[in-house]
């Protein structure tokens, strides 16, 4: 890049370069970013005295045909970078023939905006349930979009469009703020839930997350152990170091870690020992046909064992059945979450269902659990 041309760190891994170049050299537009990067993959990198090699995918939107302002170029620049991940060809240039994301999408970019503005965000709890004694002693906050004309929508239908806009991170804070203050309330009121919190990969490689954390924590003036980050396998890996350091720093304070989703990604093992973890939560693909399936079966009880080996307690998510809650509990699994035990729950009806599970909670897993 020219000293002219402007520069910026995105967030993680991910830069953005804004350039205006000569009119004479307006037709190099598009081939510029391939000589960028072979031009980095040549370029020497030295790091305490190990030569490393980088490689980088680049994502072009040219305008005025692509956009004419930098909230609409960076958006379709990060669409053809996307593209240029999946292809392997390095650069590629934004086409909107190819983009799936176009016009609906876009517009939900916008609309995303505007839900954060005005607070359209809502959090749901789901229980989770200690196969020992059955009690209730923590919740998953699960995030809403109640939207003004297409009303409440699950996170399936918002989430990918707002990891690609780059707005992944303000819901995040958005949430974590959110659930702190709800649990605070719940612990005023005599019910000292734990929340658990989901963390996406890229606020977890913030420098700044664990101090954002604690000061959370104190406005809520919230013991940190009724706190729970999930994080989950792909997070970790993107940089184990980087999530080591940051989890031990919330650790130390008394936030507890889980990994969540674990089963579905590529964990090293060997990262386990070092990952200050209190738990991990099996993921839903490795229980939902283990009734069925042997195989799964004999991985969810590997996993099991693993884990408390390494001294951390198991979670079992999305159990809709209750023969499936069974054999979980048989296999040592040490807390359920899904549709068997509730949906998850606004926070009023929360609480009304927490006073009747206290009535009822003998039934009809127990029940099932002896038949």
């Amino acid at each position: 890049m020219r000293p002219e041309d402007l520069v910026v760190r995105l967030g993680g891994d991910e830069f953005g370069c804004s350039a205006d170049p000569p009119a004479r050299h307006r037709q190099r537009r598009r081939t510029g970013p391939s000589s960028c990067l072979r031009r980095l993959r040549e370029a020497p990198f030295t790091v305490e005295g190990v030569d490393l090699s980088v490689d980088a995918s680049i994502g072009v939107a040219l305008a005025p045909e692509h956009g004419r302002t930098l909230p609409e170029l960076l958006q379709r620049a990060d669409v053809a970078m996307y593209q240029a991940k999946r292809s392997r060809r390095g650069t590629t240039v934004y086409d909107p023939a190819t983009d799936q994301h176009t016009v609906g999408q876009l517009a939900m970019v916008t609309e995303l905006r505007r839900a954060l503005d005005n607070d359209e965000f809502v959090l749901h709890y789901q229980p989770k349930v200690s196969l020992g004694n059955l009690q209730v002693t923590s919740v998953e906050a699960l995030v809403r979009w109640q939207h003004p004309t297409r009303g409440l929508l699950p996170p399936g239908e918002f989430l990918p469009v707002l990891e690609r806009s780059g707005l992944m991170q303000q819901l995040t804070r958005w949430v974590l703020r959110t659930a702190i203050q709800q649990a605070a309330s719940w612990r005023r009121a005599g019910m000292p839930l734990q929340v658990a919190v989901n963390i996406s990969p890229r606020s977890l490689l913030q420098e700044d997350l664990p101090a954002r954390v604690l000061a959370a924590l104190l406005a809520a003036e919230l013991p940190a152990s009724l706190l729970q980050l999930e994080i989950t396998e792909t997070a970790v890996m993107t940089n184990p170091e980087r999530a080591a350091f940051v989890l031990t720093q919330l650790q130390s304070r008394g936030v507890e870690v889980a990994i969540d989703d674990f089963g579905a990604g590529y964990t090293s093992l060997a990262f386990l020992r070092i990952l200050p973890v209190a738990a991990l939560k099996i993921d839903r693909s490795l229980i939902k046909d283990m009734l069925d399936h042997d195989e799964d079966e004999a991985v969810t009880s590997a996993v099991t064992d693993l884990a408390h080996r390494l001294g951390f307690s198991v979670i079992a998510e999305g159990v809709e059945t209750e023969a499936l809650l069974d054999r979980l509990a048989a296999l040592g699994c040490d807390q359920v979450q899904g549709y068997v035990i509730s949906a998850p729950l606004p926070p009023a009806a929360l609480e009304g269902w927490l006073a009747d599970w206290q009535t009822r909670r003998s039934t009809p897993v127990e029940t099932a659990a002896a038949s």
